[in-house]
């Protein structure tokens, strides 16, 4: 399976962006879709995830209330909207698949079934 995120770029602080994750290869549905960033220097961290079905959602606290994900099925595709962008937000963001179970603790791990290359977010003062 391939996963390619999309969608990064430069912006100033207080703007939006929204990434895009395209799957490929497998069954989009029998995945839930998680988002990941890792910024210079510093270890990757969770950010979102979604469960197959979109009716699980669950957040970081760092991007709680600015940052919404979502999936569509029928594109094959995980969103992840950003607004009110900080500095700190500046990473690669990248996004994983996995098809066991949902649970929550799976996201802080590193076994997940499959992840992408990312796309450099930068967020400007």
């Amino acid at each position: 399976v391939q996963l390619q995120a999309s969608g990064g770029g430069l912006v100033q602080a207080g703007g939006s962006l929204r990434l895009s994750c395209t799957v490929s290869g497998r069954t989009f549905t029998n995945y839930h879709m998680g988002w990941f960033r890792q910024a210079p220097g510093k270890e990757r961290e969770f950010v979102a995830a979604i469960s197959r079905s979109g009716g699980n959602i669950y957040y970081a606290d760092s991007v709680k209330g600015r940052f919404f994900v979502s999936r569509e099925n029928a594109k094959n595709t995980v969103y992840l909207q950003m607004s009110s962008l900080i500095p700190d937000d500046t990473a690669v963001y990248s996004c994983a698949a996995d098809s066991n179970a949902w649970y929550r603790t799976r996201w802080h791990g590193s076994s997940l079934d499959y992840w992408g290359r990312g796309t450099l977010v930068t967020v400007s003062s």
